[in-house]
């Protein structure tokens, strides 16, 4: 149908799909944010009972993506679907319960705006191709690990190493990068920080990172090639430094509390992502001899 295939070639009706689609998918990654660590601490604290051979906890009661329904963490009042309208619900009920007035996190309309905005980037940079698809699964993603690590200092493995493997098969078709410089892109990524993290440990004799960090390098390697390694650990410690100096002077952050390193791997690995083969190619003609 001319009209269908019209929409299929509009840039503008591309865009609003995406939107709509990041807005709702936004709101589901609320739901990731807010569940995902609880369930990893639930299954760890079983674990460790079940090693003692202790009897379960009484709170110990199911929990998934899924179940149980949303509610209101102050008041226990169901969710009902109306108020889960992303965007439009946080402003209609003007960042509260409609039930008991408790004030609702700003951080529920940031994250699905934040999907859907960078939803609408992916759509513009890569238009109707596989590699949008790809691009954002990544980028949802990617917003996960950064607030969860923001959280709770934490990088789920239940979401790094679907991206690792994702990436490494993605290369196949190669759609980012060949599956040579995928592969050496993950296992690059994952020794360079883990080499980072001995070394400082045995000069200082702390842990300066955890190894959720090595393991979301290791995936932007695998998603985008040896060759983007170097800048991808540019970006994200030139940001982390500026931002933790930026802590330390205005808002007196002590400097022995650990920052979170992972938000800042995320935001160089989506920079590189918009940037692609551009950038990274670039950074190798500034940095290796002609």
């Amino acid at each position: 149908m001319p009209l269908f295939d019209g929409l299929t070639h509009s840039p503008g009706f591309l865009a609003l799909g995406t939107l709509l689609l990041g807005l709702c998918v936004g709101s589901f990654l609320n739901v990731v944010i807010h569940r995902l660590p609880l369930m990893l601490e639930r299954d760890w604290r079983r674990e460790c009972r079940s090693l003692l051979a202790l009897k379960p906890a009484a709170d110990d009661a199911p929990l998934s993506l899924v179940r149980p329904a949303s509610r209101c963490p102050s008041c226990q009042a169901p969710i009902r679907p109306w108020h889960n309208i992303p965007l439009v619900s946080w402003l209609w009920l003007r960042g509260r319960c409609s039930a008991c007035r408790a004030p609702i996190s700003a951080q529920y309309p940031l994250v699905e705006a934040a999907s859907g905005a960078l939803a609408v980037c992916c759509a513009l940079r890569f238009g109707w191709s596989p590699a949008l698809a790809a691009a954002l699964v990544l980028t949802w993603a990617l917003i996960a690990l950064t607030v969860i690590d923001l959280r709770t200092q934490l990088l789920p493995d239940t979401i790094t190493l679907p991206l690792l493997w994702l990436g490494l098969l993605l290369s196949i078709p190669g759609i980012f990068v060949k599956p040579a410089a995928s592969i050496i892109g993950a296992a690059a990524g994952y020794l360079s920080l883990w080499g980072v993290y001995h070394v400082f440990r045995l000069v200082t004799g702390k842990e300066g990172m955890g190894y959720g960090d090595f393991k979301l390098l290791a995936a932007l390697g695998a998603w985008f090639g040896w060759q983007a390694l170097p800048l991808i650990v540019l970006l994200s410690s030139v940001t982390g430094a500026l931002v933790g100096i930026g802590l330390i002077l205005l808002r007196g952050h002590d400097r022995n509390v650990p920052i979170p390193f992972g938000p800042y791997l995320a935001i160089a690995g989506w920079i590189v992502l918009m940037g692609g083969r551009d950038l990274s190619q670039l950074w190798l003609r500034l940095t290796l001899p002609s």
